[in-house]
């Protein structure tokens, strides 16, 4: 059996997964009869939630035995080094509304690091993904792929940001510095979910980040941002998605953007 991949393998094999997950939460996407309940911490979770991380899970343990998970839904199995993080539908709430503004997220970390990442929005027809020194790519609504890279953007008066959550801002203590910081960009959206980061790396968008976030939401994030020359940290400038916030910039902002969270 063989237990020692490439990284090149392991990104073949996260591609996989992620046309599992598509064609799972696709097919349920706007259906009539989709189970919506709420868990305990009010947050809603689908049937199409709970079936894409269930066959995941089984094909990484089939594929990928001895691995560990750590998955939204069904929590951590495992104690292996290399860890698999499974959000199977980021976006739930635009899910059950019926906006197609959603994605599966799956990263591999070894040692704690993400070293790939794929965010796939079959509603949208996009899909991103990046291994670590493999560089950063995307498949557009025609089917066709392209690398991608960050924008050069260098003054803040000039960026396109994409902060999520105005109620998280305010919630972290940071309203203000919020506002300060859109005040003094070009232009502010919030493009909801892994959406803004996405765009971040393709560079239509320079500036993207939230507060009140899992590892589950952030780790596939990293390698992507990271692989297309830009930069992704906590709000803090932390490395790694174990501290509940991300900043994702070209690189050339970061500084400036932390510091407005930072005074």
């Amino acid at each position: 059996m063989v237990t020692d991949w490439s990284l090149e393998q392991d990104l073949e094999f996260a591609l996989s997964l992620a046309d599992l997950a598509d064609a799972i939460s696709l097919d349920r996407f706007r259906a009539q009869d989709l189970e919506v309940s709420l868990k305990a911490d009010r947050t809603q979770v689908t049937d199409a939630d709970t079936a894409v991380e269930a066959s995941i899970r089984e094909s990484i343990s089939t594929n990928r035995p001895g691995d560990s998970i750590y998955g939204e839904e069904y929590g951590t199995v495992g104690e292996s080094s290399r860890q698999w993080i499974l959000d199977p539908i980021d976006g739930t709430a635009n899910f059950v509304r019926g906006v197609p503004v959603w994605s599966t997220l799956i990263a591999l970390a070894i040692d704690g690091h993400p070293r790939l990442g794929i965010v796939s929005a079959p509603a949208l027809g996009r899909r991103w993904w990046a291994g670590e020194g493999l560089g950063a790519k995307t498949r557009d609504i025609d089917g066709g792929e392209r690398p991608i890279r960050v924008s050069k953007v260098a003054d803040l008066e000039n960026a396109s940001i994409a902060m999520s959550g105005l109620d998280r801002f305010e919630a972290a203590g940071q309203l203000e510095s919020f506002l300060r910081l859109t005040r003094g960009a070009w232009r502010s959206r919030d493009y909801s979910d892994a959406w803004g980061y996405m765009l971040v790396a393709e560079g239509a968008v320079d500036v993207a980040g939230e507060f009140n976030l899992q590892p589950y939401d952030m780790a596939a994030l990293f390698p992507i941002v990271s692989e297309a020359g830009g930069k992704l940290t906590s709000m803090k400038g932390e490395e790694g998605p174990w501290h509940g916030s991300t900043l994702a910039t070209n690189g050339l902002l970061h500084d400036q953007v932390l510091a407005y969270f930072n005074d």
